[in-house]
């Protein structure tokens, strides 16, 4: 982000967009590139130019690239999703997680089933009992007959279903709304 070599005499993309004449000295010159015009704009539009300077000067010199490329980032995600912005990115991220955990462990029960068939002399009889492409063994007998009441969970799993097949679904699927 930040260049060694020296400025050629151009603005950089702040000073430009702001009209301004762009000094040797100014703060934005090193982050936002002239050639990279759309980079300030849209944290301008988000943040303001006076609120980037006043983040910049409270940040040490050494964290200002990181500084600002955060800053970038969060701008290009506010602007694609106003609404939940980065916010919105992370519980995708923690949703697809919980999905890819899920699976690893329904993979993990499958490949210690067919191992445990593989090798009989392993005294596993109630593994060998278990299927685990059965989804009525998924779950323990003892509890087959404990009735389901509708509570949070059910309504929670029925919102999941209705907003994850719904046409116009958003990043929130998972989430009931009260």
């Amino acid at each position: 982000m930040k260049s060694n070599e020296p400025r050629s005499s151009s603005s950089c993309a702040a000073c430009k967009l702001l009209k301004r004449r762009c000094t040797p000295n100014c703060q934005f010159a090193p982050y936002f590139r002239s050639d990279e015009p759309k980079k300030f704009a849209n944290v301008h539009k988000v943040f303001g130019a006076s609120n980037v300077s006043k983040i910049l000067n409270d940040v040490p010199e050494d964290q200002r690239d990181d500084t600002v490329n955060s800053l970038v980032y969060e701008a290009e995600v506010r602007l694609r999703d106003p609404v939940y912005g980065c916010i919105g990115a992370i519980a995708s991220l923690q949703r697809k997680m919980v999905e890819l955990q899920h699976d690893l462990m329904l993979a993990q029960t499958r490949l210690a089933y067919f191992a445990a068939k593989q090798n009989p002399t392993t005294n596993c009889s109630l593994m060998l009992d278990y299927d685990p492409f059965n989804v009525a063994n998924m779950m323990p007998s003892d509890f087959v007959d404990v009735p389901v009441t509708a509570g949070y969970l059910d309504s929670y799993a029925q919102n999941s279903f209705d907003m994850d097949h719904c046409a116009s679904t958003n990043e929130f699927g998972q989430f009931p709304f009260p």
